[in-house]
This record gives structure tokens, sequence and C-alpha cells, in this order.
């Protein structure tokens, strides 16, 4: 693999780097605020701290369900790919300056591809690294071309960005947001807006009121924050979260993540060991497929797991309901229970014996 050597900017390289749930990369465990040096050669996939420029570049290497990712500023020597695969760097030192997610993920990849893009007249750009803005009401955006950005500013505006690594942004009332490309991001935060992204790797962020976001592809995100609004993500590892008020979120596909934080949300994971989280006051976590696992963590609310080997945990007063099956998946009990009654422990992890029983899970 060839790779190219340069200094990194004096204030810096700023990238992204992704985590685990523990903010460890490999390992070497992170934190926000310190700056971290590597002793010895930077040369990329093998030694040095790494990083990558483009945000959703983040996803080839952690995915949105259980990752953690934050911005960070590589300093001193830098390795990188001279064949452009992706954006990934080597560095000699690192500054972790922010924890961040998926909606800003999405947002920094906007302005990303629109600041290598130029702007082209009349709304619609064809060609590579090519940019559309419509500003006015009800102005359409559309760039097809690799490395396109559309934006549509108005009111009732659409942007739409088809090709590899495009991005598209509505932030007027009513806008949509469509990215179908490759590694594609789509943003809407105008009230009532929708932003779809369906591409490999693609992240979808809907911030406005009564807002939806969906991401079909694998490794996709999907997060609406405004109340009521709907974030679904239907690709393999892919994350969904709902942070608004009466918000819904659904991660479909296998080790899916569904998180809904707002008063009265619904996360749903269908997925195999897919993870569903209700923060929120009077909020119910799903977990429907095989080993899935459901937290309720908000007052009075409700966590299910009734795949096969489903688990389940609660804070006080809130409840659980596990199912055992055979393993050909035929029901054997299903049971509820209210943490902090009867023997069951308040943030415990659970899964129902053959006996019909609560058996607490060895961690």
């Amino acid at each position: 693999m060839a790779t190219k050597k340069e200094q990194a900017p004096a204030d810096g390289l700023v990238c992204i780097k992704g985590f685990d749930s523990s903010l460890k990369c490999r390992g070497m465990q992170y934190a926000v605020g310190e700056t971290v040096e590597h002793d010895g050669p930077v040369k990329i996939c093998e030694s040095g701290l790494h990083a990558v420029e483009y945000p959703l570049d983040v996803f080839s290497y952690y995915p949105p369900a259980g990752s953690r990712f934050a911005v960070v500023r590589a300093h001193g020597e830098i390795d990188r790919k001279s064949g452009g695969e992706d954006t990934k760097i080597a560095a000699a030192r690192l500054t972790i300056e922010a924890e961040i997610g998926v909606p800003e993920l999405v947002s920094r990849a906007i302005e990303w591809i629109t600041s290598r893009c130029k702007i082209e007249e009349g709304g619609h750009a064809t060609g590579c690294q090519g940019a559309a803005s419509a500003t006015g009401m009800l102005g359409a955006a559309s760039a097809t071309g690799m490395l396109g950005a559309a934006s549509a500013t108005g009111d009732h505006g659409a942007a739409s960005a088809t090709g590899m690594r495009g991005a598209a942004s509505a932030t007027g009332d009513q806008g949509a947001a469509s990215a179908t490309g490759y590694q594609g991001a789509a943003s809407a935060t105008g009230m009532l807006g929708a932003a779809s992204a369906t591409g490999d790797h693609g992240a979808a962020s809907a911030t406005g009121y009564q807002g939806a976001a969906s991401a079909t592809g694998m490794l996709g995100a999907a997060s609406a924050t405004g109340d009521h609004g709907a974030a679904s993500a239907t690709g393999m590892r892919g994350a969904a979260s709902a942070t608004g008020m009466l918000g819904a979120a659904s991660a479909t596909g296998d080790h899916g993540a569904a998180s809904a934080t707002g008063m009265r949300g619904a996360a749903s994971a269908t997925g195999t060991r897919g993870a569903a989280s209700a923060t929120g006051y009077q909020g119910a976590a799903s977990a429907t497929g095989d080993h899935g696992a459901a937290s309720a963590t908000g007052k009075h609310s409700v966590a299910v797991s009734v795949g096969f080997a489903g688990q389940a945990k609660a804070r006080e007063g809130a409840a659980i309901v596990l199912c055992h099956r055979t393993d050909d998946g035929s029901i054997v009990h299903i049971r509820a229970a209210v943490a902090g009654r009867d023997g069951v422990k308040v943030d415990t992890w659970y899964t129902l014996g053959a006996d019909g029983e609560f058996v607490e899970v060895q961690s």
C-alpha cells in the first residue's frame, strides 16, 4: 500500500476518531481533553495514532451502534494512504477535543464535502465534486456527481445527493434531504423535515420538530432529535436514536441499537443481538431478536426482550418483560416484573430460565 508522509499544520489537523463504548481504541484508554503521543514510527494501519478526516469514514472501523466518536486534532508527523480509498491517517500525536454524536457527524460530513465542492448555477450539479445550493422558498438542489453536495435552505426546500460520498442538507421548514450514494450524509434541521440516507455507511439526522430520519444502508445511523421525531436504521449494525418527546427509534438490522431518550419515546431493536434503550419518562424499549437486550432507565418505563435468550434490566419502579423459548423458538414461559419488588434487583440484567424464574446474567 502506497502512503504519503507529511507534517500536520501548525495548529493541527482536525479529524474524527472512533472508540468502543469505554472510549478505548485497540485496547488503549483515551479521555476527552488529553493529548496522546506515539513513541515510534508512524505508519498507517501499522503504528501510530489513527483517525479519519471525512467523518463518515469512521463507520468503516467503528459501527454507529455501541461506539463513541470524538473530534481530535492530529499533530506532528502524519502518514496517509495515497490511493484515496478513504481518509484514514496515522499521526504521532492526537488531542481528544470533544466527544460528539451521530447528528454532529452528519453535519461535519456535509461541511467536509461542501468545502471541497464548486458551486454550480441552477441548483443542479452533475459533475465530480460539484455542489448545488437553493436558498429560496420552495427551492430544490440536486448533486448527482461523486463527492457532490446539495443544500436547500429555503422553506419547503429539498436537497438530494446521489453520488458517492454525497451530502444533502435541508435547513428550511418542511425541507427534505436525501443522500443515496455510498457514505452519503443527509441532514434536515427545519420543522417537519425528513432526512434519508440509503447508501452503505450513510447517516441521516433530522433535528427539527416532527422530523424523521432513516438510514437503510449497512452500518448506517439515524438520529431524530425533534419532538415527535422518528428514526429508523434498517441496515446491519445500524443505530437509531430519537431524543425528542414521543419520538420513536427502530433498528432492524443485526447488532443494531435503538435509543429513545425523550418522554414516552419508544425504541425497538428487532435484529439478532440488537439493543434497545428507553431512558425517558414512561418510555418503552423492545428487543425482539434472539439474544437481544432491552433496558428501561427512565421513570415508569418498560423493557421488553422476548426473543430467544433475551435480556432485560430496569431502574427501580420500571418493569421488565422476558420470555423463555426452546431452540426452535416455541414459547415456554413469559413473565413480567417491576424492578425493586419480589426479589428482582434494580439495574441488573436478567434472563428467564427454563423454569420460568428470573435469572441474573453473569458478566
